[in-house]
């Protein structure tokens, strides 16, 4: 399961309005507090990064499947042809599922066919949807 911000945000704010027992307090509620702070900064990052990510990753994948269907098959082409919807998370989120099964099964049969060329499209892929989606933790200091 992948958390939304909404249940991020919701989990935090039930773990700082939960009452504390008086054997709770001192270095628990300290690292409680600091655990809180810290998932508040990332979840801050992916709302303010997550959409610009989700929207370039869906179109990286899109031009891929597409310009691979030719090759591979139609299934890669109907792929590219799915929209983002309304663009709010949870739709871009839907459609990177999709898109993202999609290359896997692409990236199956170039692997199966010996295609090094759009293999190596697919790992460089990757990884620069892994770059994108990166969250940066903060200094200790600063939680």
């Amino acid at each position: 399961m992948t958390p939304t911000a909404p249940e991020l945000l919701a989990a935090c704010a039930a773990a700082l309005a939960t009452p504390l027992q008086p054997e709770d307090m001192g270095v628990f509620v300290a690292a409680r507090v600091r655990t809180v702070a810290l998932l508040n900064v990332l979840v801050a990052q992916e709302c303010a990064e997550g959409t610009a990510a989700r929207v370039w990753e869906n179109r990286a994948l899109r031009a891929l499947l597409g310009q691979a269907s030719d090759r591979y098959g139609a299934e890669f082409g109907e792929a590219a042809a799915t929209g983002d919807g309304d663009f709010s998370l949870a739709a871009l989120d839907s459609a990177n599922e999709k898109l993202r099964r999609a290359l896997i099964r692409l990236h199956e049969k170039a692997e199966s066919s010996g295609d090094r060329q759009l293999d190596r499209a697919i790992l460089k892929l990757y990884r620069e949807m892994a770059r994108r989606r990166e969250l940066r933790l903060t200094p200790a200091k600063a939680v």
